[in-house]
């Protein structure tokens, strides 16, 4: 299994390949049954799978901080697609140049002499290329006259509506996190590396493990219990992700989490944070004071929601 970064680290390979493209945000259910497609056809045919994405996503290049929150780094996008069983996972830097691509060039150079395709899933609505002139149809017919198959993907329905980054989005918006676990396949979590802050929690009596989000928005707010994986020891805490509007000093949302009972220097390692339910939006205090209050009162329902819990 590996992981290739960048147009120019592309080269012909000497097997032929099966690929899908997308951006993967999530890696849900949906995303898994078309890598089965994608396993499903490797194994028929004897030759490797490779599923493709871009960083930054299409809609963050021409969007920028009006794009949908992330659910997950590409850290984690790419580890989950390789535990998923694709052979490669290659990610393509969405810049000028590759926007510029025609669609045509984009099938030559990327699929053809890059990957060379020899069986695409992608879905009937999948759009790339300049302008996003290409299609379904102009891949099918590049296929047959590039020697490579073209297959719709499968799609994951529940309640009606289709399995999608944008519904989990909104479910995890509403801090539905028993729904969202079922839309993912697993617990809705936040992983990153703790970072140096200025160490106001500490200051206010609730010392914290910051992880930076790195980007605009974040797919929800408030302050929460959760659980946290700190090198495969499993903590109970309460988390914040916002933007401090007490302290007024953010631009964008960081994740704040502060274990309970637990002492220890947590700097530089990566934690994965687990939401398992919602306390309260984020608010803006008049005072410190009343801050350290609510925090105090937060962290008392997060013991007692736990101890709930546990019954």
């Amino acid at each position: 299994m590996t992981f290739v970064r960048g147009l120019h680290n592309l080269h012909t390979p000497d097997q032929k390949s099966v690929v899908t493209i997308g951006s993967f945000d999530g890696v849900h259910i949906g995303h898994q049954a078309i890598l089965a497609q994608v396993k499903e056809a490797s194994q028929r045919l004897q030759i490797p799978s490779v599923a493709m994405t871009f960083e930054p996503q299409p809609r963050e290049y021409f969007s920028a901080e009006r794009a949908p929150a992330r659910l997950m780094r590409l850290r984690e996008k790419i580890e989950t697609l390789l535990s998923l069983g694709v052979d490669s996972v290659v990610c393509l830097q969405f810049n000028r140049q590759l926007r510029n691509l025609s669609a045509a060039d984009f099938v030559g150079q990327v699929l053809v002499r890059g990957l060379a395709v020899k069986h695409l899933i992608v879905g009937d609505d999948f759009r790339f290329g300049c302008d996003r002139s290409g299609d379904f149809a102009m891949l099918n017919e590049q296929g047959k006259l590039q020697g490579f198959e073209v297959q719709d993907t499968a799609t994951v329905e529940t309640d009606g509506r289709r399995v999608s980054s944008t519904l989990i989005r909104e479910v995890v918006g509403q801090a539905d996190f028993a729904r969202a676990a079922q839309l993912l396949g697993r617990p809705f979590a936040i992983s990153g590396v703790v970072g140096y802050g200025q160490q106001l929690g500490r200051e206010l009596g609730f010392p914290t493990a910051n992880v930076q989000l790195a980007r605009f928005s974040a797919p929800l707010s408030g302050v929460f219990a959760v659980r946290v994986n700190v090198a495969g020891r499993f903590y109970c805490a309460a988390a914040n992700v916002g933007l401090r509007p007490t302290v007024g000093d953010l631009v964008k949302p960081i994740l704040e989490v502060h274990l309970l009972d637990f002492a220890g220097d947590l700097y530089g390692q990566r934690i994965a944070v687990e939401f398992l339910h919602k306390i309260r939006e984020e608010e803006k205090f008049t005072s410190v004071e009343k801050l350290v209050a609510t925090i105090t009162g937060d962290v008392e329902k997060i013991r007692q929601w736990f101890l709930q819990s546990d019954k």
